[in-house]
């Protein structure tokens, strides 16, 4: 195995499922750019003569990088996250507006042959894929303006996460090499995140289709290559279509809440002794899965049973939020359920 092949191999395994908004869950280690003692110049030059060393075509590491530029917005978007407390009840409002909920259906009926196919093929239901869609990009409205190489190579010399973003950069020096997107289109946000469905350059390596045959993975423009990569990531991290995400619920005042989170399981039937009930408070399904439960705020705020499917939704986001909203969504765009003639 050569060493480009080790560095793709690598970064595979390391950043299997990281997304834009992921990337603000690892720990602040290192330096700010500030604290340089280089200029974003030569550090550069730097990262050019290691990308050559790892195996990237030099053409294409001196062409991705003549326009190259610090981009100073990346770093303070980076270190200006919000600080209010948001709750899920004033946080679906916002993600999932009501305006959002029709486009959506909207979207759903535009594409219905081409997301029901693809929904088969993969064995993703078609709402998922579409409010994965409309959650991430406004339905690709909403993909980001900055170049991907000045993102990530201001990213990487901001220096908080400088591994994190190298491996990202060199990722998207190896799509630019395949030839998947040109310059002048290899657009994002100021993290790095590329395409209507927001896929980091490792993402992509790792999960982005040419369901058209064209000989590109065309997540910024093309509908069955959009689509097909958003299922196709859902596919390789588990999802099943035999089952829904999970369901609110509603638990007894006195209960252990150190039970909730993720990471733990139980089968329905061992939550249901504990006391949790569906919200209008029937019992639980008679049925054998596994599950977890999520509190999202406290326990007087909403809770929920959820199931592998809504695990899927988090290896994309490590977000409670981000999920929630994403079967928030879909639920919405098949009730009523939408008939297609």
């Amino acid at each position: 195995m050569n060493v480009k092949n080790v560095l793709l191999s690598n970064i595979n395994r390391s950043l299997k499922s990281l997304s834009a908004i992921t990337l603000c869950c690892f720990s602040i280690t290192s330096f700010a750019a500030a604290e340089r003692d280089i200029s974003f110049t030569q550090y550069i030059e730097n990262l050019k003569q290691e990308a050559t060393e790892l195996g990237i075509d030099k053409n294409t590491v001196d062409s991705a990088f003549q326009n190259a530029k610090f981009l100073a917005r990346s770093v303070s978007s980076d270190k200006q996250q919000p600080e209010f407390k948001m709750t899920l009840d004033t946080y679906i409002p916002r993600a999932v507006p009501e305006w959002k909920v029709k486009q959506a259906r909207e979207a759903y009926k535009k594409h219905y042959k081409l997301l029901h196919k693809i929904g088969d093929e993969y064995g993703v239901q078609p709402s998922f894929i579409v409010a994965l869609w409309g959650i991430e990009t406004n339905f690709g409205r909403l993909t980001g303006r900055h170049y991907v190489i000045s993102s990530l190579a201001t990213m990487a010399y901001e220096g908080r996460r400088e591994a994190l973003f190298k491996k990202q950069l060199f990722a998207a020096l190896t799509i630019l090499e395949q030839g998947h997107i040109t310059q002048d289109k290899f657009i994002g946000s100021w993290a790095g995140a590329m395409g209507q469905v927001q896929f980091m350059p490792t993402s992509y390596l790792n999960y982005a289709v040419d369901y058209d045959g064209d000989g590109k993975k065309d997540i910024w423009n093309t509908p069955g290559d959009v689509f097909a990569s958003a299922a196709n990531y859902l596919k390789t991290e588990g999802w099943d279509n035999r089952h829904i995400w999970g369901r609110q619920v509603s638990i007894p005042e006195d209960f252990d809440t150190d039970l909730a989170g993720i990471k733990q399981q139980k089968s329905l039937a061992e939550w249901q002794a504990l006391g949790v009930r569906r919200y209008e408070g029937q019992d639980l399904p008679d049925v054998d899965l596994q599950a977890s439960l999520v509190i999202p705020d406290d326990k007087n705020g909403r809770v929920y049973l959820v199931y592998n499917n809504y695990k899927v939704l988090m290896h994309w986001n490590r977000s409670y939020y981000f999920a929630t909203a994403v079967t928030y969504l879909s639920e919405r765009i098949m009730s009523p359920l939408i008939v297609v003639k």
